[in-house]
């Protein structure tokens, strides 16, 4: 076999054309990030947790490795690539394809979290030292970068052997670190068994929970007893990850699927960044305990409540409107006709700002920080980012329906003037 001569055509000719910095972001970001992956798990430990202090807490060589690392991070990914097959679930079909086909999902995220909480408490009650993950975070952070890496050298190179409508759109540009970074092959799929779904949902984000856990656990060991504070953020963080795997089938129509090749930059953020930097929170509870009156408590909560109702009823309205926009939940709000046959949603959530969800999606990581405390900056670092995050996707989301829908699109952006922020963006 050799590699796909078509692959190599259309390709995306100018850097300014191409996403996060183009070449500049695709060798600065793969250095970057993962250093501060660990200079953050190194901050959250160290006992001023100052993301300003010089130099920083860094790790010793002893303090990066840990045989135990490796075999629970690998035996970790088996054992979700084995959930990933269990006859559980139904069988969902993704959007059509360039080729005129659909790829079709087993739906069962939600059962791998079942599944993997029981396993969890079995191992609890067997004695198994759960507080130990707070000691092996560093390790295992080293682990995951290092597996992201080597599998994504893995997906680049077998891209070559992909047909031409298997690329994503804007990672086939011919620029070898550029197209490592962003990913060639849209769907990689080794028989069944899709790379991209699995890691988007199952290994890192489950992983995440997991390691929130050993954080409570070790404040168990530490103080008798979790803490209010600690409680907050794993309920808080746990709902949002069984959300998410609740509502599996939706990600079949976001833009990590359906627009972005499957490279280093989702690679790592599945397998590294998300569980090692979101929940950042409960590191630094263990180190950093808080005291929450009963009124502040509840104020944290009607936030991440309030947050939730906005992120879920507007997804769940955008996804029934695509899915059938005869339903009667959603066949009465107006909408702009586009030249492309399909609607926009200028009323109900979606005429209340453009991307409602991403609003609810903030309000909720400010809750997950609140319980830390005003005294350090650290445990803001995930609103902080995911603001960021959030506005460079929405200006993604903007020069991409734009393109797609025109003056309809025009239309729709003077009626829903407010892009996240209501009187504000």
């Amino acid at each position: 076999m050799r590699p796909n001569s078509q692959a190599l055509k259309h390709k995306v000719p100018h850097d300014t054309e191409r996403e996060f910095g183009g070449t500049l972001g695709a060798i600065c970001i793969p250095i970057f990030l993962p250093l501060t992956v660990l200079f953050l798990i190194c901050v959250s430990r160290s006992p001023e947790a100052s993301v300003l202090q010089w130099p920083p807490p860094l790790p010793s060589q002893d303090q990066l490795w840990d045989p135990v690392a490796p075999m629970l991070l690998l035996g970790w990914i088996t054992l979700h690539t084995l959930l990933y097959f269990m006859p559980l679930g139904k069988v969902s079909e993704g959007l059509l394809l360039r080729d005129g086909t659909r790829l079709k999902y087993p739906i069962n995220g939600f059962h791998a979290l079942c599944i993997s909480g029981v396993l969890l408490m079995l191992l609890l009650g067997l004695g198994a030292p759960m507080g130990y993950l707070f000691e092996l975070l560093v390790p295992l952070a080293v682990c995951a970068i290092a597996v992201s890496f080597v599998f994504s050298v893995y997906l680049y190179i077998r891209s070559f052997w992909a047909p031409s409508h298997a690329l994503a759109l804007g990672g086939n540009t011919g620029n070898l670190l550029y197209d490592f970074f962003i990913g060639r092959e849209l769907n990689p799929r080794i028989g069944s068994f899709d790379l991209k779904y699995f890691c988007e949902l199952r290994p890192g984000l489950i992983g995440w929970v997991v390691i929130n856990f050993g954080m409570l656990m070790k404040e168990v060991e530490l103080r008798g007893s979790p803490s209010l504070a600690m409680i907050l953020v794993n309920g808080f963080q746990l709902l949002y990850v069984a959300d998410a795997l609740w509502n599996e089938e939706a990600v079949l129509s976001t833009m990590d699927i359906v627009h972005d090749g499957f490279g280093f930059m989702l690679v790592f953020g599945d397998l590294a960044w998300v569980p090692f930097t979101y929940g950042l929170q409960a590191a630094f509870l263990v180190v950093h305990p808080q005291a929450l009156t009963s009124l502040r408590a509840a104020a944290i909560i009607a936030l991440n409540g309030a947050g939730y109702y906005i992120f879920r009823k507007s997804n769940s309205q955008k996804n029934q409107f695509r899915r059938d926009p005869s339903h009667p939940t959603v066949a009465r709000l107006e909408t702009i006709a586009t030249a492309t046959g399909k609607w926009l949603l200028v009323s109900g959530w979606w005429g209340f700002v453009r991307h409602p969800n991403y609003l609810g999606d903030l309000l909720m990581a400010l809750a997950w920080s609140l319980p830390c405390g005003f005294s350090h900056l650290l445990p803001y670092f995930y609103v902080i980012y995911f603001t960021v995050l959030l506005i460079h996707r929405e200006d993604r989301d903007e020069r991409q329906c734009r393109a797609k829908y025109g003056l309809a699109w025009d239309t729709y952006c003077r009626r829903v003037p407010y892009r996240i922020f209501p009187y504000i963006y």
